[in-house]
């Protein structure tokens, strides 16, 4: 009978206690994004008349992949040119050293396609709060893996890339806050590991509240 019992708990606590977390980071992405939104609805304003001003779209989408592999729209402020991947597919094919660059961390320091408004709204962050739409609608979470394109899989290991497709991808998250623009992406693959690997809510709200003072870092 006491085994029988003591089964029976571990077998509830298996299936209940990741159901619970599920749960309530789904309540915690929710309520903060809507609180993030409201909050910041003059800098969303904003930044949408300063972009809208050189006459280009004000948001930018591209296809990531999340959970369980699904891919799905990231939304952004558009801090590029128009014609954003024509200029880097010349930039590579005329410059070994930014065709280099690409290559190992899939993105460039001294990006030319940027624009003079786009160069503030990354190095404030404020380019990614179109993403807690993503947020609300379920397709990301605000911590978690940051999402890649799908042509990015292949730099991923196998070991890697099944903990990452086992959560939402985030708009903050151990790259985000500890590393980013500072490693090669087989490094923030790692850190997408670890942090699958160490995942839990109380983790969670301590990178939410590193984030703040990553992003005053220009980070």
């Amino acid at each position: 009978m006491k085994l029988n019992n003591l089964n029976y708990a571990h077998i509830s606590a298996f299936v209940v206690v990741p159901y619970l977390r599920s749960s309530l980071k789904r309540i915690f992405d929710v309520v903060f994004s809507l609180l993030v939104l409201m909050f910041f609805s003059p800098v969303l304003l904003i930044a949408m008349l300063l972009v809208s001003l050189d006459g280009g779209p004000v948001f930018y989408s591209q296809r990531r992949v999340g959970l369980k592999g699904k891919s799905f729209d990231c939304w952004k402020f558009r801090t590029m040119v128009v014609n954003a991947e024509e200029v880097l597919e010349h930039l590579i094919a005329t410059d070994p050293k930014i065709a280099h660059e690409w290559k190992t961390t899939q993105k460039l320091q001294s990006d030319p396609r940027v624009t003079w408004v786009g160069k503030w709204l990354r190095r404030t962050s404020v380019d990614e709060l179109p993403q807690f739409i993503n947020v609300l609608n379920g397709t990301m979470s605000v911590v978690g893996p940051r999402p890649f394109a799908r042509e990015q899989i292949r730099l991923y290991t196998n070991a890697a890339l099944a903990k990452y497709l086992s959560v939402k991808p985030g708009l903050t998250g151990f790259w985000q806050v500890y590393a980013r623009h500072d490693t090669t992406f087989a490094c923030r693959a790692r850190y997408d590991a670890m942090y699958v690997e160490q995942a839990s809510f109380v983790r969670d709200l301590a990178l939410v509240a590193k984030t703040p003072m990553a992003m005053l870092r220009g980070q």
